[in-house]
């Protein structure tokens, strides 16, 4: 888990994964680089754990999936901006200042 600094978090990643899942690694690692340079609030959500049926719904078979919204947001939802699968840190950082700027 990411810890918040002292600067504002403008947005917030939701990181949606399952386990077993190679690319969920490799993404996870992306977007520890991009909370390096960037800081935002985190939440992972284990599409196969209960309580989440919503989400394992829409991504069971699509994993690993990141939603990129506010920081203030109340909730990610399935209309949220996102990435799929194979994603590099300069897509993260171009959809946190589409957030940031909308």
């Amino acid at each position: 888990m990411f810890r918040a600094t002292s600067r504002l978090l403008d947005c917030r990643i939701t990181f949606f994964t399952r386990s077993p899942c190679g690319l969920c690694d490799t993404a996870k690692a992306v977007v520890q680089s991009v909370n390096a340079q960037r800081p935002v609030a985190y939440k992972e959500i284990n599409v196969m754990e209960p309580g989440h049926e919503q989400w394992k719904s829409l991504y069971e078979f699509d994993t690993p999936v990141i939603h990129i919204d506010k920081a203030d947001a109340q909730e990610t939802t399935p209309s949220s901006l996102k990435l799929m699968h194979r994603f590099k840190e300069d897509e993260v950082l171009k959809m946190m200042d589409a957030v940031e700027q909308s």
